[in-house]
């Protein structure tokens, strides 16, 4: 019985051999593959909560900057923040705090250039859209009414509809485009939830060009 055993043994054991002398090496290379990919994910997780974690940080100094009015620091820690960590939202987010404080200093040529690369740079949709709104409200108040419509026109987040006919009446109007500009704020009164204060503005625009729209008739109440 003894014998018989060794000699399954041995024979299982050479079937082993054999198996292993086959595919051992692919066997091999996938283990290694797969432990490698694992140490990669980690190794890249820790590096995206790295940069995360850095980001944030000039972030904060950008924000400081922006609180107190500093429009040039706050512009130099936007160059850095995009430079260096260009693809975290707050890059996303820097470009846009900056962009309003240089607005609001007067550096018009350094906003569109913080809005700009958000448009063109942003990770997310809603981010670019709202950079391009943004744009093509400076751009407006630059009578650059072309380059206006053509940010506009990028502006493509749903959640924005509204907001982005709103913006194209207000170019088309002060191109002197009365019949266009009404639609686009009739596409943007329609879009808008009636539940916004915002949509009494549009109204107010509609009735200034003779489109005032009908008021809105009570369920169960006839016309």
């Amino acid at each position: 019985m003894a014998n018989t055993l060794d000699l399954q043994e041995q024979e299982q054991l050479d079937d082993l051999k054999a198996f292993w002398k086959q595919y051992g090496n692919l066997i091999t290379w996938v283990i290694t593959a797969c432990l490698l990919a694992f140490a990669g994910w980690n190794a890249w997780g820790w590096y995206q909560r790295d940069q995360a974690t850095k980001a944030s940080a000039m972030f904060d100094e950008l924000d400081k900057a922006a609180a107190a009015g500093d429009a040039d620091k706050a512009g130099r820690i936007f160059g850095d923040l995009k430079e260096r960590f260009g693809g975290t939202a707050y890059a996303q987010q820097g470009g846009l705090l900056a962009a309003r404080l240089q607005y609001e200093k007067g550096q018009a040529d350094a906003a569109k250039a913080s809005l700009g690369w958000v448009a063109e740079h942003a990770s997310e949709d809603e981010y670019r859209s709202i950079a391009r709104l943004r744009l093509a409200g400076v751009l407006l108040d630059a009578k650059q009414f072309d380059a206006a419509l053509k940010a506009l026109d990028g502006a493509s987040a749903k959640e924005f509809t509204a907001l982005v006919a709103d913006r194209r009446g207000d170019v088309l109007l002060a191109q002197g485009k009365k019949d266009e500009a009404r639609g686009a704020y009739q596409a943007a009164y329609k879009a808008m939830s009636d539940k916004l204060d915002y949509r009494r503005l549009i109204e107010a625009k509609l009735t200034a060009l003779g489109a005032a729209p009908a008021p809105a008739v009570s369920a169960g109440v006839a016309p």
